[in-house]
């Protein structure tokens, strides 16, 4: 009899262990936001850029758009210089999608010397495709589709900026970093959506590429993980691609299922030291 009584507590605990874990995955962990702070140096270097990376905010039911507001407060509190976001800005734009709110939240990002974007295959979908170059605008950034900008700090050295259009959906430019203007650039980053991508890329045609589309698989377990079609090598944090520093960011939304674990929404701050 005692040991039935063992069996049945163990199975009890374990049970009562997975409703926590999975009350904590759906209600506490999608909710959370980290802030993540890397330092990134190119000698000669005279002067710290401080650049936000966000991506995949991925607007939807489960992530309404006032969970904007506090996304926006943590990352007005860095002070950034530049702000940039490698796409899907809506989850399913047919079924749910605020404009005008989702707009202002975007909007009321500071950025010093000025915000980007680019196109994510989500905001091709659903109708997105027509909407999301207008929000994005409204909301104060420059969407790079195969395109650069220039930004030049107060000691003389330039950043050059290089946006991919999607490359599920869209026609990427990859030879685009390689531009007379942007070889003449002290510190050349690229954004694009999914990471795997970058492999495409020609060698050291960037000093960073940042991108997003895994959501880091949202997820990890030792026996399960989700992949995301070009985003199943490169899934969160560093990697060296073709001789370039790629950095994968686990986005702020969800995808498929509400749900996060031991993968917490974060925001990506890089000090650059140039």
């Amino acid at each position: 009899m005692k040991i039935i009584k063992r069996i049945i507590l163990f199975i009890l605990l374990i049970l009562i262990l997975t409703g926590l874990l999975a009350v904590y995955a759906v209600k506490i962990e999608p909710y959370r936001l980290a802030v993540r702070d890397y330092e990134l140096k190119k000698e000669p270097a005279s002067a710290e850029l401080k650049l936000v990376h966000i991506s995949d905010i991925q607007v939807s039911e489960a992530y309404s758009e006032e969970r904007l507001e506090k996304l926006v407060d943590k990352i007005n509190g860095q002070s950034p210089d530049i702000v940039v976001f490698t796409g899907d800005l809506y989850d399913n734009y047919a079924s749910y999608h605020p404009e005008k709110k989702v707009e202002k939240a975007l909007s009321d990002i500071q950025a010093k010397y000025g915000k980007y974007a680019v196109w994510g295959n989500r905001d091709y979908g659903g109708g997105a495709m027509r909407a999301y170059p207008r929000v994005i605008q409204n909301g104060g950034f420059k969407l790079l589709a195969n395109a650069s900008e220039t930004v030049r700090l107060p000691n003389g050295k330039t950043i050059g900026i290089g946006g991919l259009d999607d490359v599920l959906f869209g026609t990427p430019d990859y030879e685009l970093m390689g531009s007379q203007e942007l070889k003449n650039c002290d510190y050349k980053i690229l954004l694009m959506h999914e990471p795997d991508a970058a492999e495409r890329l020609p060698e050291n045609s960037a000093d960073l590429i940042l991108a997003g589309h895994s959501h880091g698989g949202q997820v990890k377990l030792p026996f399960f993980k989700m992949k995301t079609s070009l985003a199943k090598k490169y899934t969160d944090g560093f990697y060296t691609v073709n001789g370039m520093k790629l950095f994968v960011n686990t986005g702020i939304g969800t995808s498929h299922y509400p749900i996060r674990f031991l993968v917490p929404p974060e925001i990506d701050v890089f000090r650059i030291s140039i």
